[in-house]
């Protein structure tokens, strides 16, 4: 069973205010400090993919998404069905 702890909620988007490139925000790991900040810019930006990954598994998974990010600005879109593959052991 996975408790909502276990989990981290993120989000791929697209930058539409500074230099159109994808980024990533890790929502239930923001802190006080840059929550409000990270929020503003990823509603802002256009949304790509959002999901789960399992907090036992976050150092690998950030590695898979952040290589994700690096082909998207390479201008390699990626489908949905892309990323959960790429993302599958990691996903609760």
């Amino acid at each position: 069973m996975t408790f909502e702890s276990d989990k981290i909620m993120f989000e791929i988007y697209q930058d539409t205010q500074y230099n159109k490139k994808y980024r990533v925000v890790y929502f239930t790991e923001l802190n006080e400090h840059n929550k409000h900040e990270e929020i503003n810019r990823a509603l802002a930006g256009n949304h790509y993919f959002d999901g789960f990954i399992r907090d036992h598994k976050k150092d690998e998974a950030k590695k898979i998404i952040q290589s994700i990010i690096d082909e998207l600005n390479e201008g390699n879109l990626l489908s949905s069905n892309e990323i959960k593959e790429k993302l599958k052991e990691y996903i609760p």
